[in-house]
């Protein structure tokens, strides 16, 4: 373990702790995957989440949790997770980014948790939508949310030594994003409309073979702190602007500090480099195979992302399907 001025701080083996936790809370979500039932998955996951970051040795302080917006099951803000030794930290978790995905069976739901040096996130849970892009590291220094779609279709084009109509765009399938799919469009580049899941997209976007080039639009806010921790290891962009559904909203995440028409760099979304991102499939996906039944074992596939050392571990892990029932 890592300390720094006598504090101890996260250190490379919590990421390989962490994953656990999203292996079970993939595992448990994977029986209801095709079922119709998005609460029941998410009430599964979170439950198997929850007990297994109860056994990691660090503080965690949900930063960000998932759930509040719809309704669902939700490891809160505020709780407080780990045996309660070892390192403090800031932890995102999203026990299914995708909760319609797997009850639909779709492709593309994760389980993820990210985490950093605590107080180093941003606590945006006060507003539950953030208008993001992500790119990969062509983009940084060239690519600004600010500028037309179009403009930055093209300036990342020009970077990546693309054409325009060469590039693949992630957006969320939502009616609040018609006109943004016209723009991509008109500028010639094709768009990837997904249906659920921004943080994989996020994480597509900023990788090399991700098979996306940009992830843009409308999404959450949390999956935005979350994706951040990734992004940032991975050399790549992202930059997010709060987005309120009203008044109210706004006047909250006001009271709390956040800033409106501000873009939110990587470096204030989740502040220094020590900083850990790990993802479970629940389904298949560009980003991750989901979890297979093969007879009497259960395998799963998970990234680890660290920030400090930039390094990206894909790790596959085989259950004995009888612990589980």
């Amino acid at each position: 373990m890592s300390f720094v001025l006598g504090t101890a701080v996260p250190d490379r083996n919590l990421a390989l702790e962490l994953v656990r936790a999203t292996e079970a809370a993939a595992i448990r979500a994977s029986a209801f995957v095709g079922l119709g039932d998005k609460n029941a998955a998410d009430g599964a996951a979170v439950d198997a989440m929850r007990a297994f970051l109860g056994t990691v040795a660090f503080r965690g302080t949900v930063v960000i949790g998932e759930g509040e917006k719809d309704k669902a099951p939700m490891l809160f803000n505020g709780e407080v997770v780990g045996t309660g030794d070892g390192p403090e930290c800031d932890i995102a978790v999203d026990p299914i980014d995708g909760t319609s995905l797997t009850a639909g069976g779709r492709p593309n739901a994760i389980s993820m948790i990210a985490a950093s040096d605590r107080g180093t996130m941003l606590d945006a849970s006060s507003v539950f939508y953030m208008d993001k892009i992500v790119t990969g590291e062509a983009g940084v220094g060239v690519v600004d949310i600010r500028r037309p779609i179009g403009d930055n279709l093209r300036a990342l084009a020009k970077a990546s030594g693309k054409r325009v109509g060469d590039l693949a765009v992630g957006v969320l399938d939502r009616p609040r994003h018609e006109g943004l799919v016209a723009d991509i469009r008109a500028a010639g580049a094709g768009v990837r409309l997904l249906l659920d899941g921004d943080v994989a997209g996020g994480i597509a976007a900023a990788s090399l073979d991700g098979g996306l080039d940009m992830c843009v639009g409308i999404g959450g806010s949390p999956e935005g702190v979350a994706t951040a921790c990734a992004v940032k290891a991975l050399g790549g962009l992202i930059q997010g602007r709060l987005a309120p559904g009203d008044d109210a909203e706004r006047e909250r995440g006001e009271a709390a500090g956040l800033l409106f028409d501000h873009v939110y760099e990587a470096d204030e979304l989740v502040r220094g480099e020590n900083t850990f991102f790990v993802a479970t499939g629940v389904t298949d996906g560009a980003l991750l195979d989901g979890v297979r039944k093969l007879g009497p074992v259960i395998r799963t596939e998970s990234i680890v992302v660290r920030g400090r050392s930039g390094t990206v571990r894909r790790i596959t892990a085989d259950y004995r399907a009888s612990r589980w029932e």
